[in-house]
């Protein structure tokens, strides 16, 4: 990657996970510092989709029909929604002030066939977003690397590589996020760096949680907590091609729903639901936990909505006694917005001229520039294209307005 030293640029930065609960914003000044990236967090909220649009992403979610027209009006409908989104982090976020808006939109269909990902479709189309704001908007941002043979995810590993590149001197590193799919990046101390889906995360025990008690999780773990896992079950999910499949690998919710549930516990004898989620989170954990001592990693470094579940969290733990467990917080990452800041150091380096993907992570055929920028309200002026190397990325302290 290649940058130079300039003035910073203030970016919002705009996604909606796989657990499809709302939208994560946040606001950074990004600028370049030798072979630095330096990114001043300003801040971050979370807002929720409305829960019509919440059911009828849901239910337009695969092995679910979904036609032209249901398409098009959820395109409109999130992007109106991200529009206002980014209104609200300009405002509230950003001083009032910003430059461009980086989205990586709604992801609703994965398109992997036999290991290969063959397309990728996220929602929430960036001309909406640049005419509520008048800003320039980076979107599309996982096609070119699925066009140039990659997956197209996870992207997380172009922030994790640069970020936890000093860290990974000490041994082996990895980040991992924990939303309706889990993912990891693996930083050896030296090396190529690796990152892939391990699993569902928190996706089949939010179907779960949500068939017992109607709500969207299992908050705070508390049915988990209270069952014990069902070693048969437990067995027969383990068994999913999925988890041997070598890296680079990707997965999403068409693989994880609720019919590919119900096929697991057909056949057994009947599981309770608190057992029913202390098994999944068992799954959960096993699947990551696995991967961490294929690696051989000495900190996980944890986010996402999974972070917050103490008994995913425990399970982690137990199943991972040698390994340090973290929280991008403790590095300055706040865990409920890592994915938006994530958004926004994909856009700046679009914006900057700079390849945004890992082809170690991703399995592309080689480093490519990511995404489209659609204008804003005045003509398209684009920075010079960077011209230093860039091995690492920084976090600093909350930036002062401007």
């Amino acid at each position: 990657m290649t940058v130079s030293s300039g003035s910073g640029v203030r970016v919002i930065g705009l996604i909606s996970g796989t657990s499809i609960d709302g939208i994560d914003v946040a606001a950074a000044e990004l600028r370049a510092d030798g072979d630095t990236v330096v990114l001043s967090p300003l801040g971050q909220l979370e807002v929720p989709y409305p829960e019509t649009l919440r059911e009828a992403l849901l239910a337009a979610l695969p092995p679910n029909p979904c036609d032209a027209e249901q398409l098009t009006k959820l395109d409109t409908l999130v992007a109106r929604a991200f529009a206002e989104a980014a209104a609200r982090g300009v405002d509230e976020l950003a001083g009032g002030e910003a430059d461009l808006v980086a989205s990586l939109g709604q992801t609703v269909f994965h398109w992997v066939e036999d290991g290969t990902a063959r397309g990728t479709l996220q929602l929430g189309n960036p001309a909406w977003i640049a005419e509520r704001t008048g800003l320039p908007v980076v979107a599309d941002l996982r096609v070119r690397d699925v066009a140039a043979g990659g997956h197209g995810a996870p992207l997380a590993s172009t922030l994790d590589a640069l970020w936890l590149r000093e860290m990974a001197a000490l041994g082996p590193v990895a980040a991992l996020n924990i939303g309706g799919i889990a993912n990891i990046t693996v930083v050896p101390a030296d090396g190529a760096v690796l990152a892939y889906d391990t699993g569902p995360g928190n996706a089949l025990m939010d179907i779960a949680a949500h068939r017992v008690t109607g709500r969207r999780a299992d908050i705070d773990g508390a049915l988990a907590l209270r069952g014990a896992v069902r070693p048969d079950l437990l067995a027969k999910l383990l068994l999913d091609p999925y988890y041997a499949a070598a890296p680079p690998k990707s997965t999403g919710k068409e693989l994880f729903h609720g019919a590919y549930l119900d096929a697991a516990l057909d056949g057994l004898p009947p599981v309770g639901a608190e057992d029913l989620l202390a098994t999944l989170t068992e799954l959960t954990a096993v699947t990551i936990a696995a991967e961490c001592r294929r690696h051989d990693i000495a900190t996980l470094i944890v986010s996402g909505g999974g972070a917050d579940n103490p008994a995913l969290m425990a399970a982690l733990a137990r199943n991972l006694p040698g390994t340090a467990l973290k929280t991008s917080d403790d590095h300055g990452l706040p865990r409920a917005g890592k994915e938006a800041y994530l958004t926004i150091l994909l856009g700046w380096l679009t914006w900057s001229g700079v390849p945004g993907n890992l082809p170690s992570a991703t399995g592309a055929r080689g480093h490519r520039l990511l995404g489209s920028i659609t204008p804003g309200a005045g003509p398209l002026r684009l920075p010079a294209p960077h011209s230093s190397t860039v091995t690492r990325l920084r976090v600093a302290a909350k930036t002062g307005e401007r």
